[in-house]
């Protein structure tokens, strides 16, 4: 795996990028706090993980074959982010504290962080398309195909971390009803822009 350099490249610049994770990275940040945030950020790794292991499964293949199964994968997918996006946006301005002991136990930002990564069937294209270029025929598939899959989670908790800790800073000047109140609806309308945009995409 000589390119393995240009795959951290391309896959770091790849979850760097906004999207529905960072997002709810961000917004649990804001809203929790950075240690509180870890549920999340393992739940999207770990999911992106699982895409990852999908796209190299006779799923992938049939998503990249069938149109139909694409679209309805699609558009169960744009509905979840619309869904996430109202509940965000509907969410009261209380102190973080109330909000996390009754409505965002760990485990719930774990699974919303998990399931988020399958609200995206372009997910499992980008790695049809990335993995292959990057597996030596001469070496053990299996063996390659771990490293790329551990090594892309292990991107996406440093990077969605760094998101979180940077965010957390900025945490005090919204510890607010109001600035909680904005986190709440700038997080809620981001989510349902990506499930519109998600819903208005192409193969």
């Amino acid at each position: 795996m000589s390119d393995f350099p240009l795959y951290l490249t391309m896959v770091t610049a790849a979850i760097l990028s906004p999207g529905p994770g960072v997002t709810l990275t961000l917004t649990n940040a804001l809203r929790f706090g950075l240690i509180e945030t870890m549920e999340g950020i393992v739940g999207v790794a770990v999911g992106a993980m699982a895409v990852a292991t999908i796209s190299a499964s006779g799923v992938g293949i049939l998503l990249a074959a069938s149109p139909l199964a694409f679209d309805v994968m699609k558009y169960a997918g744009a509905a979840y982010l619309i869904f996430l996006g109202v509940r965000m946006w509907r969410s009261p301005a209380k102190p973080p504290a109330e909000i996390s002991s009754r409505t965002s136990s760990w485990r719930r930002r774990f699974v919303e962080g998990l399931s988020l990564q399958f609200s995206n069937p372009k997910a499992i294209f980008f790695f049809i398309s990335i993995f292959p270029q990057f597996i030596s025929p001469d070496g053990s598939y299996f063996a390659q195909f771990t490293l790329l899959v551990l090594t892309y989670g292990a991107l996406v908790v440093a990077v969605h971390f760094l998101y979180a800790l940077t965010a957390s800073k900025t945490r005090r000047w919204l510890n607010s009803p109001r600035g909680r109140s904005v986190v709440n609806k700038a997080g809620g309308c981001a989510f349902i822009f990506f499930g519109i945009a998600l819903a208005n995409s192409n193969l």
